[in-house]
């Protein structure tokens, strides 16, 4: 049983610990030593500017524990905020098993989110972004922040996590890829979580859609392929919308475990972006061996009078769109990942800033400058 499932218990061994600019090792007795006009420990040193082509350690952790909480933030621009990749290496292993774009690993797509709580996530109106995964380690945790967005940046964060946590044989170890197909090619599944070996438990993703066709997109099914599936998967949904708990098209809400959190446009044609996330909690999808996760690309165009079965089907069509997926699953030890995409594939054919997407910060010197 996780101890903290029953908030009442105060379990023996267990420290708390908080990593921030402010206490950037997170030993016992380390924060707030850096002083600010208003001397030694008064806000001395909250925020960094992170140049273009920087990477900034924002956590080197020895010993075995979980990360328990994540925030950050940083102007709300969607350069920024596709731009910026977040990797994290578990155990002293050499590559990471989690890159993928600041947003993505905070629950949205596109750079673009209206203010959500998810089971995972919670992120605010003026992008106060959390994170609530729990994410085990053995012996080591290094949190990574790489600014590839093309400008400078202010960047807030914290990690909060405990030391000397008992995880137990089965417990897993959090790894995440990021995908994004440009347009995606007619007929071919887009991937999702691409295939892992040995025993999985797949978490959910985080899918970002860029209709490039005014007819609905939504009529792929997802597919998932496990253990010994081959051409046929074992599980196979029956849309887009429906595998993210929607129905009718995409509604602008976002779930507990479900939904939409950014919706472009508001038409009931759907044309525009969207940011959608399934997370599978309640209703797991395990292998022993291997497993892989797609969706479909199809369209529906309405041509018919009559509403039957055979009218319905002789509507649909493949289509090409923009899709983007960052997957999250759990499985034993640290794995590598395939490397987040290069900057031109993340940023291509960003919405545009939202109109309240202005810093709020009176510091002249936050506001995000070009190049470094």
């Amino acid at each position: 049983m996780n101890p903290f499932d029953t908030p009442w218990r105060i379990p023996a061994g267990i420290q708390s610990r908080s990593i921030s600019f402010e206490n950037p090792t997170g030993k016992r007795g380390a924060g707030g030593r850096a002083a600010s006009p208003l001397g030694p420990g008064r806000k001395g040193d909250p925020v960094r500017h992170v140049h273009d082509g920087e990477t900034v350690v924002l956590a080197d952790i020895q010993g075995r524990g979980t990360i328990r909480h994540i925030w950050m933030t940083l102007h709300d621009k969607p350069q920024l905020l596709r731009g910026s990749v977040i990797r994290i290496y578990w155990d002293g292993h050499d590559q990471p098993s989690v890159d993928v774009p600041v947003g993505e690993f905070f629950g949205f797509a596109h750079g673009r989110c209206s203010g959500f709580q998810s089971a995972l996530h919670s992120v605010t109106s003026t992008r106060g972004m959390n994170s609530w995964l729990p994410m085990p380690f053995r012996s080591a945790a290094r949190i990574e922040f790489h600014n590839r967005s093309g400008a400078r940046l202010p960047l807030f964060y914290q990690v909060d996590y405990t030391l000397g946590d008992d995880h137990g044989d089965d417990a897993g170890t959090l790894h995440a890829s990021f995908n994004r197909q440009n347009p995606t090619t007619p007929g071919r599944d887009f991937e999702i979580l691409p295939e892992r070996a040995g025993r999985i438990r797949y978490l959910g993703c985080v899918l970002g859609v860029r209709p490039l066709d005014p007819l609905w997109w939504g009529e792929g099914e997802m597919k998932a392929y496990l253990d010994g599936d081959d051409e046929w998967p074992t599980i196979c949904g029956t849309g887009a919308e429906d595998y993210v708990g929607q129905a009718w098209g995409i509604q602008d809400e976002a779930c507990a475990h479900h939904g939409c959190n950014w919706r472009e446009n508001d038409d009931e044609a759907d044309t525009g972006r969207v940011s959608l996330y399934r997370w599978h909690l309640a209703d797991p999808i395990v292998c022993s061996e291997r497993m892989r996760i797609t969706i479909q690309q199809i369209g529906h165009r309405p041509t018919y009078q009559a509403r039957t079965i055979d009218d319905y089907k002789a509507e649909l069509f493949e289509r090409s769109d923009d899709w983007s997926a960052a997957a999250f699953w759990y499985q034993p030890g640290p794995a590598a990942v395939p490397p987040c995409p290069p900057s031109d594939v993340l940023l291509a054919d960003l919405p545009e800033p939202a109109p309240s997407d202005k810093p709020t910060n009176p510091d002249p010197d936050a506001d995000t400058e070009p190049g470094t």
